[in-house]
């Protein structure tokens, strides 16, 4: 029997942002090729401004391309409408984010439950009770983001990026807001439940000490691949 080579999760050709500023043209991005395999946790660096924001925006199909394709895994990402970008995302892929984006008006465990609802889960809510005792916050179910420290926001961001088991996991400065010490258990967890699933992880920071923890690191400066 042939076996089939197996598609890189994530794939990037020729893949470039600019804006229109004045009468000018800003480049954010200049063309790229990228690729990252199954299982693989890579840590995009770059000085502020070099684009690793932008980068991971348009891996994940959240902004358009002024040029070139994104695939995840296999799928063009572009080639599918805003509908159908949104349905990829909420089949394959989980999000953490430097401002932890949770809704204020739901409590730890709603905001858990929300990506299970939308994809039609029927178990939400023991789904994500499970998940939010395996960050620690079992006490914090009925707690609003105002009543949980920057920490404790952040494990319920990482509980609901993970509870889909998502095959492709995004991380945009996941500890920017939080001070040393807790920046580093939410490290923890983070590569631990990572561990667990077998994600693939795209990690953007500034941070080495957790770049380094990465088995791969893409470097961007001034909008330029310089490594990958």
């Amino acid at each position: 029997m042939t076996e089939h080579p197996k598609k890189p999760m994530v794939r990037a050709q020729g893949l470039s942002k600019q804006v229109s500023v004045g009468d000018s043209d800003l480049v954010i991005l200049h063309p790229l090729d990228l690729q990252v395999e199954a299982g693989e946790a890579a840590a995009i660096l770059g000085a502020s401004g070099s684009g690793k924001s932008t980068l991971l925006g348009l891996l994940a199909g959240l902004d358009a391309p002024s040029g070139g394709r994104v695939f995840i895994d296999g799928v063009d990402l572009f080639a599918l409408d805003e509908d159908g970008r949104a349905a990829l995302r909420g089949r394959l892929i989980g999000f953490v984010f430097q401002s932890f984006q949770l809704l204020p008006g739901l409590t730890a465990l709603e905001n858990v439950m929300l990506p299970l609802e939308l994809a039609g889960r029927k178990d939400a809510r023991a789904a994500a009770a499970g998940i939010l005792d395996r960050v620690g916050l079992a006490a914090r179910l009925t707690h609003y983001p105002k009543q949980l420290s920057g920490g404790e926001q952040q494990r319920v961001a990482i509980a609901r990026a993970f509870v889909g088991k998502p095959r492709l996991l995004l991380a945009d400065e996941p500890t920017g807001n939080l001070d040393t010490e807790t920046g580093a258990r939410v490290i923890d967890l983070l590569f631990e439940l990572n561990r667990e699933q077998g994600a693939t992880l795209l990690l953007v920071t500034h941070d080495a000490a957790l770049s380094r923890r990465c088995g791969r690191e893409i470097r961007l400066a001034a909008g330029r691949l310089e490594a990958a």
